[in-house]
């Protein structure tokens, strides 16, 4: 797959992805469960849509362009994450907050191993708790998700490639 205009998936011609209507919808449906968590604050459940082994990192698009490895969020396991919700809940401090997202249609192809490839834009609205909402980040998802085995379907990689690399508050809930 190519990777020009930075993401995982060609821009140049329409894809010849062989990805089926089942696997088109168990892909949305996936993606519309995980945005619904984060909305609902189900933070808890936010680890469960992601194998065991997995990557989660949240970037920027100039650092992605430069072959920047660190994120401004990044966990290689389940275990990782949940010990992110942990202190979300317990030990951080932040103002109180929450997000809506809304997300485009993911774009599809198969991947290698199995694995299916989606890149999906996003707009995640911040709401204050005084009631304040303000757009705070756009973006992609750039995902690698297993859809067989009992496991599945999960993510076994997401990448938050955000738009602006200006971030104008604490990044602490996911994206």
């Amino acid at each position: 797959m190519s990777s020009k205009g930075g993401g995982p998936l060609s821009r140049d011609a329409p894809a010849q992805t062989g990805v089926d209507i089942e696997t088109t919808f168990a892909v949305q449906h996936l993606l519309a469960r995980y945005i619904q968590a984060l909305d609902d604050d189900r933070l808890e459940a936010w680890p469960e849509f992601f194998t065991e082994s997995c990557r989660y990192l949240v970037t920027t698009a100039d650092n992605l362009a430069q072959g920047m490895p660190l994120g401004l969020i990044y966990a290689t396991s389940r275990a990782m994450l949940r010990d992110r919700v942990r202190s979300l809940r317990d030990a951080n401090v932040y103002e109180a907050q929450r997000y809506r997202h809304v997300i485009a249609a993911p774009v599809i192809e198969r991947g290698d191993g199995g694995l299916i490839r989606a890149q999906t834009g996003f707009m995640v609205a911040r709401i204050m708790h005084t009631g304040e909402t303000m757009l705070f980040v756009t973006g992609r998802y750039d995902d690698r998700i297993l859809l067989a085995g009992p496991d599945a379907p999960r993510f076994v990689e997401k990448l938050v490639v955000l738009d602006s690399r200006v971030i104008d508050t604490l990044l602490a809930i996911p994206i």
